[in-house]
């Protein structure tokens, strides 16, 4: 075997894929500074529409339901529900202190009718 030792190293297709890994970066890392993609969205008029009143569903420590601030019933709740349209949006305001199972109760009956756009509000900790 004749082997001979490297008289010179060819770095040029080092360089080609580091050349190519540092565009990488550079192109990654403004998406990354931006926190997003920029995309130029196109324009529609916005319709008002009564899907952009948020509902009011309150629940209280001593067991008491109120939909838009007037008591109701679980059975009244589904009544007064069902002529919103699926896409009304819900806020649930709940005591921290009542039991979970109100609160599942409420929250299944808005799932048993179709309604999925449902948030509940909370208190920041300071």
């Amino acid at each position: 075997m004749d082997e001979k030792p490297f008289d010179s190293m060819n770095v040029i297709p080092f360089v080609d894929i580091m050349l190519v890994l540092l565009t990488i970066v550079l192109t990654t890392s403004s998406f990354i500074a931006t926190g997003r993609i920029p995309v130029h969205l196109p324009l529609a008029s916005k319709s008002i529409t009564d899907s952009d009143k948020v509902v009011t569903l309150e629940l209280t420590v001593s067991g008491g339901l109120y939909f838009e601030g007037r008591p109701v019933t679980l059975t009244e709740l589904q009544s007064a529900l069902s002529p919103l349209r699926r896409e009304s949006a819900f806020l649930i305001r709940a005591d921290r202190d009542i039991s979970l199972q109100r609160f599942i109760d409420v929250a299944d009956v808005l799932k048993q009718m179709g309604f999925s756009r449902v948030a509940v509000q909370t208190k920041d900790r300071t």
